[in-house]
């Protein structure tokens, strides 16, 4: 089993619903979170309110299996428990930074509210700490701050889908290893879709990717989203960018029976 999806088997997932925050809105920057928690009735809300912003949630149930997810796979941010099975989160935190993950973002949530935890905590290698209970709005406001604070340090320069590769610091971009030819607007999208990869990327977000708060008038995105496909899909047999219908896009390679 992928252990990245052990939200599915190991918490009751409950389906993301706006109408439990009225306040829940699409963010225009998504986030890759991780989240090591053992309470399901928390982790379900996180996924509820989180989701329901157009953020990607993944989940563990205990401290080693969190640590696993953070260590092996890419992530904007973790959400760590203080007590948790088989690894408490004091010492998760203490082995991410050990072994080499020291720029990620964690914030750590605890019930213990003593200044001495707090002090743990942060020695530990925690960026924020927020005792329980609190506000989802809060911890997600916390988890942009940190994001943004921390982005110039742990962004990459080079992105890599299946055989498609975009370098961020050369702004060379290529399939298979032939050069593609983009256009300022289809890089940026690519760069957008690479990012979420294999997350689908709603329609709104990528507009507000381009143009912010002012698209222009007409679909302009199906266009730019003709052209890149056009480029980056034409000439190979592997498809990779999806449409969702009715939500937006998505870049990865489907499984095929080809596949092994």
């Amino acid at each position: 089993m992928n252990s990245v999806n052990l939200r599915a088997t190991e918490f009751r997932h409950v389906p993301p619903q706006t109408a439990w925050f009225p306040e829940a809105r699409l963010s225009r920057t998504p986030m890759r979170l991780l989240v090591i928690e053992d309470n399901s009735n928390l982790v379900a809300n996180l996924f509820a309110y989180f989701e329901a912003r157009g953020h990607v949630l993944d989940a563990a149930p205990d401290g080693i299996t969190g640590l696993h997810l953070a260590l092996t796979q890419s992530y904007d941010a973790l959400i760590l428990d203080w007590m948790l099975p088989r690894m408490d989160g004091p010492e998760v935190l203490r082995k991410l930074r050990d072994e080499g993950n020291s720029d990620i973002p964690v914030v750590m949530l605890t019930a213990r509210d003593e200044l001495p935890d707090k002090i743990a905590g942060f020695r530990a290698g925690a960026d924020d700490y927020l005792t329980k209970p609190f506000q989802l709005p809060e911890l997600e406001v916390r988890l942009e701050a940190l994001r943004a604070r921390t982005q110039g340090r742990v962004r990459r320069t080079v992105l890599e889908v299946d055989d498609l590769r975009l370098d961020l610091s050369t702004l060379e971009a290529s399939r298979a290893g032939q050069p593609l030819h983009l256009f300022p607007a289809g890089r940026k999208l690519l760069e957008i879709l690479m990012r979420a990869s294999p997350a689908v990327v709603t329609r709104e977000q990528l507009e507000s990717g381009l143009w912010g708060d002012h698209p222009p008038d007409g679909d302009m995105l199906r266009s730019h989203i003709y052209e890149l496909r056009r480029e980056v899909d034409g000439p190979c047999g592997v498809k990779l960018i999806q449409t969702v219908p009715r939500v937006g896009y998505r870049l990865a390679r489907l499984a095929t029976r080809d596949d092994p």
